[in-house]
């Protein structure tokens, strides 16, 4: 099939390069359309339940809302994990479906359940609702409202909080691709009535009375239309409220006549939602922020781009001196690992062609094949197109283009040597002959290597499979590097038997063998070395094979001992501190630390560009953070601006140091994207998370505190913190239930009353034109300080009067829980590590063991690790299975290739020896094992085998070919493909070179990939090279070479193997040539086209069976029937003449049988047709082989003839010696002219 797939494309080269163009085309357009991303978005699939009851403790928000929801939600199909947070006023709950469940139907299932949990939660503590539908890298585009400096005094943070909510915001909503844009810091305008309840008190006003009148004197109504005069008026009836004196003037109540309006009672003005979070910027106090958040799967480069365009066209429209500054734009990191994947790949792409040009020798062969990579890749981006995968760090960066290349590399070799091996036969022809020569060397030199060079790259593309059925993080990291290695594999397999025989045929002319190239002169260089080296191997062979075990043991006691990770921390370029503050602390106080931290990173490292602190929680809390928890985010000039540091750890601890003059205050180090994935996958931000699950808030936080004094001194455990989950301080009001029956009052009233004076209670809204404010109504900001206002609330008592509040109630100070964290139902607190300078494997071991000898637990409680580590542990389970099936698909290609289990197993040592090399480069570099690294052991195995192949297949080969003795089949076969190996190993190594040796963002990732294929090639190339043809030669019998002291038994012997050799070129070339001849014969044959008309017509005859006689239409006078007027009556009339039915029928099979009969002898003459043929061609075939055996030998003699008579002229021999040997020319000679005349009687 392959053979007739190249033969078309050598006879339709036009149609090739117009297929070749497509692909060109679609794979732009593919470009121009693909998704571009920095990484693979890893973050499972996921909803968010989100509910705010700013008024209700955390105990509350857990018994009340978080239970609820996730008792409806457990039972839900597809769910693999419950996660939920519950704080003072909100409830965060979790739900992980698998992935097959897809993005929308998880949310219509959560929409269903929604509604029946808002049935078990009380009127009034909120409402459930889902998240954002986006991910861990939705958070796009993070911005703040800023102010130029001479303009400072103009706005205050709640006139930039308005700007950002009614001109920003609602432009940006519109974007395609934006699921959310979220706000955050700065005051929420509102139109507060204040109550000064010394005044209510005074006049025996009651709040329900002051909330009754604000609700009833804000409204508006229709009345229909009335028809006057040809035009409908319509009534209107417009009651609301439009400023603070409209609020003012609202009559409370009337005392004798005397209207007691709001203002009488109340202090009326602007005011603020309560806050439970804030910005600060750049030490210059509070700002606000705007979170651009992207639909899940959606093109983040396109959809930033859209963003920006439009925030440029909102800039226009802001007030004079505000404007938008970008502290955080996905668009940089993108930029820069699009430059770090450009920059390996096209660095990569001329490392490949420099080795491909300088061990082919040949400019024109380096160019065909080097065209073969840009085609590849863009074959690839239309297939990623097409399957919607990802352009990315990962999905591009991982291709080698040497390995892309290697069936064209075997290819283009081969027809290279061939068209040089044929140079004289392009001498003296004119270009219509030299091409059809070109064709025709190139068709047979392609049909030849096709196998060998698929067969390879169908190993490494199966070895991918294992890849592909990663699951989890890993798989999502990982396979859409799998998928398009594969498609760029698929497209170069593709080009191997279209594209590359093309243009081998157009552009490879013979080489200049006479002066030796510098590719000759290297390849002897290093020939000259190998030589004494495998002679050496081959006299040791028990001490080779002794060491390689030495080395194999050696490497494998390495591994256990590097220490492990989950995928290597992909450098950002920003950090995120998050400072570690007393439970309780309040807002004004974290935003007063957080600015001296921004003052100090600002003022003492030049390194820093901008720092924005995010503190508590946002609008739509999707980040669920305490008044006293904030992310700073500082964002880092480039690296050539640096000068405190050179690296980002040395960075972060002199940043940790210089924070340590705040007291009371520790620092955990993250970066932003790296922050949102571990919340969002493993719900916990640190590296490794020690989880202690239990019941009791107080024993979990001690426990935790115990764990943290253990570890802290640990190497490489950087920044170990303990989740804060009690002590948050409250005032407590525990009702006196008998007291409150005594004065008819109820605890609902007494809540609603406690909410309204403190939190305020919204009684309708204001519109600014389209803008829209609540107005609210709380007690005055003096009234609402400490517990002793409090205690003195007044209420109202039904009967009449008042009495405070804490004659019905005791209140005190109370601690509380600060945070309820569950996973999959059960309370947890968790002990974070961050780490730092050691790998998380080593951390983790050292951490188990302390714990395990330290720390007790008292029944129902238990201790599990997670966070990276978790995703780890489940990564290498995984591997465990993958790596394996990967081997033994490996063997079974290698076992179906060679058909013996002991080859099979010979060439699979390579995999070993190859392990020992990507064993070493780690540990040499210092990398620990990492799930990257792990994928790169399965590529580096499925190159590996490769080169065992090559040697193997040509030792067997010089088996055949007569060589017995095992040492000279070693020798031979090793010289022979010295080249073809050097050339594969090297052009895959030093195609991942870039790739290892980077230092730009992303590299972090693909380092280790990298690095485990290159030490494995070079190991694997050495030893195969040394070690398995030891191993061949240890495990085949040995024998002595079979040779002739006798000019016959020579002259015998080289004519069975020229035979032999004619004979192998026959049968591979016959069952073509044949199928053409009989293609052409059956188009041309006089007699055969003559029969086949004749079943033609046979055919045809059979449709005439049922053919009718012709129908008849007729009119004319009826002159025997007269009508009323005496006049001849018209006749109309239609005839049609049947058969009786079985006249057809037997027609029909009448006709069928001579079809049948005429098919038979277009059968007969066909194989009689065929038998001739084939009778003549294998008589021409039989000649003209017996032919070039009788041109070789004469050949072949006529040197002998030359150099017997040269001997018999120096003396060395006698002249019977040189008789004898004309003699024999002489007779050949004859043989050879009647060979001749038997060919041209064959031919006609």
């Amino acid at each position: 099939m392959l053979s007739s797939i190249i033969k078309f494309s050598l006879k339709n080269k036009f149609s090739i390069l117009l297929f070749t163009t497509v692909i060109v085309g679609f794979g732009l357009f593919s470009l121009s359309r693909i998704s571009i991303g920095a990484v693979p978005d890893v973050t499972n699939n996921q909803v968010q339940v989100i509910t705010t009851s700013r008024n209700l403790s955390t105990q509350d928000m857990e018994q009340f809302i978080t239970y609820p929801v996730e008792l409806e939600m457990a039972n839900l199909p597809g769910v693999k994990e419950i996660r939920s947070i519950s704080k003072f006023g909100l409830s965060v709950v979790t739900i992980v479906f698998d992935e097959d469940m897809g993005t929308y139907l998880p949310r219509q299932l959560i929409a269903e359940k929604i509604k029946s949990a808002s049935e078990n939660i009380p009127k009034g503590f909120g409402s459930p609702t889902m998240g954002p539908i986006s991910t861990g890298l939705g958070e796009i585009y993070q911005y703040i409202l800023d102010v130029e400096p001479e303009f400072k005094n103009r706005y205050s943070t709640a006139d930039l909080r308005t700007i950002q909510d009614w001109i920003v915001k609602r432009q940006l909503s519109g974007i395609p691709g934006v699921v959310e844009v979220n706000t955050w810091g700065g005051y929420l305008k509102q139109y507060e009535v204040a109550i000064d309840t010394d005044k209510l008190n005074a006049m025996n006003i009651t709040a329900g009375q002051v909330f009754h009148a604000l609700e009833s004197n804000n409204s508006a109504a229709g009345g229909g239309y009335i028809e006057k005069v040809n035009q409908a008026y319509f009534i209107r009836g417009d009651g609301l409220v439009g400023s603070l004196n409209d609020i003012e003037n609202i009559v409370v109540t009337n005392r004798s006549n005397i209207p007691i309006y709001v203002k009488d009672i109340a202090d009326v003005g602007f005011g603020s939602a309560m806050r439970f979070g804030a910005i600060t910027g750049n030490a210059e106090g509070e700002k606000v922020l705007g979170q651009v958040m992207m639909l899940k799967n959606e093109n983040s480069k396109q959809v930033i781009d859209a963003v920006k365009d439009r925030v440029q066209s909102i800039s226009k429209s802001l007030p004079e001196g505000v404007y938008i500054n970008a502290f955080l734009d996905r668009s940089e990191l993108i930029k820069k690992t699009t430059h770090t994947v450009t920059e390996n790949l096209i660095l990569g792409c001329l490392i490949v062609i420099l080795v491909v040009v300088l061990l082919l020798g040949n400019l024109r062969s380096g160019f065909v094949v080097a065209s073969v990579i840009p085609l590849s890749l863009l074959f690839a981006l239309s297939m990623m197109y097409f399957f919607n995968v990802d352009a990315n760090l990962m999905s591009l960066g991982a291709i080698d283009f040497g390995i892309i290349i290697d069936g064209a590399v075997i290819i283009v070799e081969f027809i290279a040597f061939q068209i040089t091996l044929k140079a004289d036969a392009f001498k003296g022809i004119d270009k219509e002959k030299t091409q059809i020569l070109r064709n025709e060397i190139t068709q047979n030199g392609a049909s030849k290597m096709m196998n060998s060079a698929i067969f390879g790259q169908l190993i490494i593309l199966i070895v991918f499979i294992p890849i592909l059925t990663l699951s989890g993080v890993e798989g999502k990291m990982f396979r859409p590097m799998g998928l398009t290695f594969s498609f760029a594999l698929i497209g170069a397999m593709i080009l191997c038997f279209t594209y590359v025989p093309v243009m081998a045929s157009l552009f490879l002319k013979p080489m200049n063998i006479d002066k030796p190239t510098l590719t000759q002169r290297l390849i002897i260089w290093i020939n000259s070395m190998y030589e004494p080296t495998i002679e050496w191997a081959l006299g040791k062979k028990k001490l080779v094979l002794s060491l390689a075990g030495l080395l194999l043991a050696g490497s494998i006691y390495i591994f256990t001992s590097i220490g492990g990770e989950f995928i290597p921390t992909l450098d950002e370029g920003d950090f995120v501190i998050q400072p570690v503050l007393k439970t309780g602390t309040s807002l004004s106080n974290t935003i007063e630390i957080t600015t001296e931290i921004e003052r100090i990173l600002i003022d003492e490292f030049p390194e820093v560009k901008q720092v924005v602190t995010r503190i508590g929680a946002a609008e739509v809390p999707t980040d669920p953070m305490s008044m006293e928890e904030s992310d700073v985010i500082i964002v880092l000039n480039p690296k050539n601006q640096w000068t405190s540091a050179k690296t980002k750890d040395e960075l972060a601890d002199k940043f940790k140091e210089a924070l340590s003059v705040i007291p009371g205050m520790e620092v955990e180090f993250t970066q932003p994207i790296e922050m949102r994935f571990n919340e969002l996958i493993t719900g916990v931000r640190a590296d490794i998370a020690i989880k202690i699950f239990g019941e009791d808030l107080e024993l979990l936080s001690s426990k935790a505190l115990e764990i943290k004094s253990l570890i802290e001194d640990i190497e490489g455990a950087a920044d170990v913190t303990v989740e804060k989950i009690v002590g948050l301080p409250q005032m407590s009001v525990k009702y006196d239930r008998s007291k409150i029956a005594r004065y008819g009052l109820n605890i609902k009233d007494l809540n609603e009353m406690i909410a309204m004076g403190f939190a305020g209670r919204t009684v309708g809204s204001v519109f600014e034109g389209e803008k829209r404010f609540d107005m609210v109504v709380r007690l005055k900001e003096s009234k609402r300080k400490d517990l002793s206002n409090l205690k003195s609330l007044f209420v109202d008592i039904p009967g009449g009067g008042k009495i405070p509040l804490d004659e019905i109630a005791h209140i005190t100070y109370q601690k509380g829980a600060a945070k309820i964290s569950r996973d999959d139902t059960r309370r947890r607190i968790v002990v974070g590590i961050n780490v730092r300078n050691r790998d998380l494997q080593s951390v983790v071991e050292d951490v188990q063991e302390v714990i395990d000898a330290e720390v007790s637990l008292p029944p129902g409680y238990n201790i599990s690790y997670g966070g990276q580590f978790e995703n780890l542990q489940s990564a290498k389970a995984r591997l465990k299975v993958a790596v394996p099936i990967a081997l033994f698909l490996i063997f079974i290609m290698l076992f179906f290739a060679f058909n013996s289990v002991k080859d099979a197993l010979l060439i699979f040592s390579a995999i070993p020896l190859a392990a020992v090399g990507g064993i070493l480069l780690l540990w040499f570099r210092n990398m620990p094992f990492s799930i990257s690294a792990g994928v790169g052991f399965i590529a580096l195995f499925g190159i590996a085998v490769l080169n065992g192949i090559v040697l193997i297949e040509h030792f067997k080969e010089l088996k055949q070919q007569g060589y017995t003795n095992m040492n000279e089949i070693i020798k031979q076969g090793t010289k022979d493909r010295l080249r073809a190996v050097l050339l594969t190993a090297s052009a895959a190594a030093l195609g991942f070179l870039p790739m290892a040796v980077s230092t730009h963002a992303g590299a972090e990732v693909q380092r280790p990939l990298a690095t485990v294929v290159i030490g494995g090639l070079v190991s694997a190339t050495l030893l195969t090279l040394i070690v398995l043809p030891v191993l061949y030669a240890y495990f085949n019998p040995t024998g002595k070479r079979i040779s002739g002291h006798k000019l016959k038994n020579k002259t015998t012997l080289l004519f069975v193997l020229l035979g032999l050799f004619g004979l192998a070129s026959v049968q591979a070339q016959e069952q073509k040539n044949l199928s053409d001849l009989f293609e052409l014969a059956l188009e041309n044959n006089a007699g055969l086209k003559a029969e086949n008309l004749s079943v033609s017509q046979a055919k045809k005859e059979i449709s005439t069976a049922f053919t009718f006689d012709k129908t008849r239409f007729y009119y004319e006078y009826d002159e025997n029937n007269l009508a009323i007027n005496n006049e001849p009556v018209d006749v109309f009339g239609v005839q049609q003449d049947f058969s009786f039915p079985t006249v057809y029928f037997a027609s029909k099979k009448k006709e069928k049988l001579k079809y049948e009969s005429a098919s038979r002898q277009y059968n007969i003459a066909e194989k009689i047709l065929k038998r001739n043929l084939t009778s003549a061609y294998y008589s021409y075939q039989f000649a003209k082989a017996r032919q070039d055996i009788y041109q070789r030998l004469d050949s072949l003699f006529n040197r002998f003839e030359n150099a017997a008579r040269r001997r018999f002229e120096l003396g060395a021999t006698t002249y019977l010696e040189s008789i004898t040997a004309r003699s024999k020319r002489e007779q050949i000679k004859l043989d050879y002219l009647e060979s001749k005349k038997a060919v041209s009687d064959a031919i006609t």
